[in-house]
C-alpha cells in the first residue's frame, strides 16, 4: 500500500458520501431544475482510494498519464469510476479496474481485466480525445473474465 497515503480511513467513506447527497438533494430541492450531480475529479478520486484500498494498490501521482496505480508486484493499473452509464479511455491500459460508485458510498465492481479487451471493444475516438465503453459492454466482458486475468480483492470494507 502507498507509504504516503492511509487508506484505513476508508470506512469514512460511505458516511461522508451519503452526506455529499444529502447536500445535493438539498441543493435540488433548493433550485429545482437544476442538476448538482458529484462528477469528475472527485468521483474519480473516490474510486481511486476505494480500489486502492480494495485491490492493495499503490496509487501514483495524481493525474498520471495513463495509469493511476500499480500493484504491489509493479503491474499498472487505470481506475475509473462513474456514477453513470459508461466510462472513456483516452489510451489502452496494462490492466483497468472500473468501478460504479452508489449514492450510498460503495463501490461495485464492473470491469476487473485487461486494459486491452476493454480498449479494443470501447467506440470510437470522440472529439474529447476519449474512447466510450458502456458499463453493459464492460460486464459482459467480466461474465467471460478468467478469474486468473483480475486482481484479487484484499481489503474489502463491507460498505452498505
Amino acid at each position: 500500500m502507498d507509504e504516503n497515503n492511509d487508506y484505513r480511513n476508508v470506512e469514512r467513506v460511505p458516511d461522508l458520501v451519503g452526506r455529499l447527497y444529502e447536500i445535493v438533494s438539498e441543493l435540488e430541492a433548493l433550485f429545482p431544475g437544476r442538476h448538482f450531480t458529484p462528477d469528475g475529479h472527485l468521483v474519480g478520486s473516490l474510486g481511486e482510494v476505494m480500489a486502492a484500498h480494495d485491490y492493495g494498490l499503490v496509487l501514483l501521482p495524481a493525474s498520471a498519464e495513463r495509469h493511476d496505480a500499480r500493484t504491489q508486484d509493479g503491474r499498472l493499473v487505470q481506475i475509473k469510476a462513474t456514477q453513470g452509464l459508461r466510462v472513456s479511455l483516452r489510451s489502452q491500459p496494462d490492466h483497468l479496474i472500473v468501478l460504479r460508485l452508489t449514492k450510498h458510498g460503495s463501490a461495485l465492481e464492473v470491469y476487473n481485466g485487461p486494459g486491452k479487451l476493454a480498449w479494443n471493444e470501447a467506440g470510437r475516438m470522440q472529439r474529447n480525445g476519449q474512447c466510450p465503453i458502456s458499463l453493459a459492454k464492460l460486464r459482459a466482458l467480466m461474465e467471460e473474465m478468467p478469474e486468473e486475468y483480475r486482481l484479487p480483492m484484499v481489503n474489502r470494507y463491507p460498505f452498505p
